[in-house]
């Protein structure tokens, strides 16, 4: 009974490290059938969080080693080598409680608390990403990160499975998200290319939605796994979510819904992006 109990307790700390059998039903770790375009999907939003539940423990043994969750992520910076986990880890649950998408951008570190979001630079290609760290590892020599598939994209590091980084970690109460200027509605100019011919400029052009519209991923019956929904699209989109209840015959259902959404532009980005994560039933709804 108690090595029952130790190896439950490996298994919950261990989201991430890279060992066959358990409960994953996968022996060995790999990306999607096919290329998944990422490009449209955006780094992770620094923000202010509490520390999750789990995943924090003063110190926890993997493998026999001892590791030590630091007190702060304050002034982190560490250069060494990052790896990327995939499909066999995708929908089970990280080291924090959360599920893990591997088309989030998201990341494991051995020490830093959760959540913690850092500045991952590729240090061959200077491509950098902001990931949010929900996961504990990678449990290997000389690997200090271990990225999401999208993350580990955006970095060009898929092919080579392994990269030289150097992560910072990013302090949310003075990090400044970049501004982004969002044209108005308005009828475009004509153009005159021509004697008489006038050609109409459609670009940067976003049309206005009807005020009060979202976007809703699903509507789940059980609360935790809306709840865990929510926590995903939310670090994949960098938009804001929330959980609307419904009572329908007396039974309740939790709706996930991204908003509230301002833009035809910006409704059709949202739409591609989630529909390619893995929620293709995500929907245009009104605030009722």
């Amino acid at each position: 009974m108690r090595l029952l109990a130790l190896l439950t307790t490996l298994l919950l700390l261990v989201g991430c490290s890279s060992g066959g059998g358990g409960r994953y039903s996968m022996k060995h770790d790999r990306g999607p059938a096919k290329p998944v375009d990422v490009s449209h999907v955006k780094d992770a939003v620094p923000k202010v969080e509490p520390r999750s539940r789990g995943g924090n423990k003063s110190s926890y043994v993997v493998f026999g080693k001892r590791y030590y969750v630091m007190n702060s992520a304050q002034g982190y910076r560490e250069r060494g080598g990052a790896s990327w986990y995939g499909k066999k880890f995708h929908g089970h649950t990280t080291s924090n409680g959360e599920t893990y998408n591997m088309y989030a951008m998201t990341a494991a570190h051995k020490s830093l608390p959760l959540p913690t979001y850092v500045r991952v630079t590729n240090l061959k290609n200077g491509r950098q990403v902001i990931v949010r760290v929900n996961d504990r590892g990678p449990f290997h020599a000389g690997r200090i990160i271990d990225l999401s598939y999208a993350a580990a994209s955006k970095l060009d590091m898929l092919r080579s499975g392994t990269a030289q980084v150097e992560v910072e970690a990013i302090d949310p109460r003075t990090w400044q998200k970049p501004t982004t200027l969002i044209a108005t509605a308005k009828t475009a100019a004509p153009v005159r290319t021509a004697p008489n011919v006038r050609v109409p400029v459609r670009d940067n052009v976003q049309r206005a939605v009807p005020v009060g519209q979202y976007l809703q991923v699903g509507a789940y019956s059980n609360r935790v796994a809306a709840e865990r929904v929510t926590e995903t699209v939310r670090a994949l989109t960098g938009q804001p979510v929330v959980i609307r209840n419904l009572d329908r015959n007396g039974r309740v259902l939790y709706r996930v819904q991204v908003g509230p959404v301002n833009s035809e532009t910006q409704v059709r980005d949202l739409l591609s992006q989630l529909e390619q994560s893995g929620y293709p039933d995500t929907h245009l709804v009104d605030l009722d």
